[in-house]
């Protein structure tokens, strides 16, 4: 690893972006609780509605912008496969664990699907890609994860079903793959990752519709104009936004490291729960979200650290 990658997105950057879509991530679930509440949308049709949102959205920024004078020209086929396999697992990672939320509840299906990323995506980094979190990351790992479990069931008062947890994991897995191909991806170079996710976007909306269609595609709302601006806000910035970043930060950034920095989202969301919604700051939100913030800035401390052994030669930690 060193500080530019093979994509020329610098390590520092590519941290920024994805603590900066973690947030992004975060702002959903509040801006989702007010689509509920203002209409009989179901969450795969504002999956569906956020995906394509979010595709055209994304498609606009890709013809605009300004191409690069030397670029690695990257086979169709390639592009295809690669747009593909992305769209697919956001798909059953998005799919999954709505419906793990809907079986078990929001506060075990959180914690399993965002719990069992980081393990799975470790595991899968260092069999796949050869990339050791070290001793430091292990331990950042743990602690982001009884962060997350003491922010989310601190309440008390989760359900627990088999069926539900078994959905949880399967988006688990979803989100895994997703972020290992990224890192892949990213690795191998020649790879252009703002249009591997526009189009991305165009197969995952394409999978959720048939889901969208039974579960009911257009919503009645007493308010059609406040709908209308809180799925544009989802489409815009949760959606469009933050997989941008992601992705991009995804391709330069070691992958376990990325799975942890994610889990700013229910960080963020908690955040926001409290400023914005009227809950209460409690004693097991408040150590969830310290230990969780303290792990996330251990290890993007511990990932420039490394670039900057491995630049000067030295080894990198076991």
């Amino acid at each position: 690893m060193s500080n530019t990658s093979v994509s020329g997105l610098p390590l520092g950057r590519g941290l920024i972006y994805l603590i900066v879509a973690g947030a992004a991530w975060g702002t959903a679930g509040a801006a989702a609780s007010l689509v509920y509440r203002t209409s009989d949308m179901g969450p795969i049709a504002l999956s569906f509605w956020r995906c394509a949102a979010g595709f055209v959205l994304l498609l606009g920024v890709h013809l605009l912008r300004p191409r690069p004078r030397r670029t690695i020209s990257e086979p169709l086929a390639r592009k295809a496969v690669r747009a593909g396999a992305t769209g697919i697992t956001l798909a059953v990672f998005q799919t999954a664990y709505f419906a793990a939320v809907e079986v078990t509840g929001l506060a075990v299906g959180t914690v399993v699907t965002l719990g069992a990323g980081p393990v799975f995506i470790a595991l899968g980094a260092r069999l796949t890609l050869g990339e050791r979190l070290g001793r430091g990351g292990v331990a950042a790992v743990a602690g982001a994860l009884t962060g997350l479990v003491v922010l989310t069931l601190g309440g008390g008062g989760a359900t627990v079903r088999p069926w539900g947890v078994l959905l949880a994991l399967v988006s688990a897995a979803g989100y895994c793959l997703m972020t290992l191909l990224a890192r892949k991806w990213g690795r191998d170079g020649g790879t252009d990752a703002a249009g591997t996710s526009v189009w991305a976007f165009a197969v995952t909306s394409l999978c959720l519709l048939p889901f969208a269609l039974a579960e009911g595609l257009l919503p009645h709302a007493a308010d059609p104009l406040r709908l209308g601006w809180l799925v544009a806000y989802i489409a815009t910035v949760p959606t469009a936004l933050a997989y941008a970043l992601y992705f991009a930060g995804a391709a330069v950034v070691r992958a376990a490291t990325v799975s942890v920095i994610m889990l700013l989202e229910p960080v963020s969301a908690a955040v926001l729960a409290i400023v914005l919604l009227g809950e209460h700051l409690t004693a097991p939100t408040l150590a969830g979200i310290l230990l969780m913030l303290g792990s996330v800035a251990g290890l993007a401390v511990a990932e420039t650290r490394g670039a900057r052994r491995e630049r000067e030669g030295e080894p990198l930690p076991v």
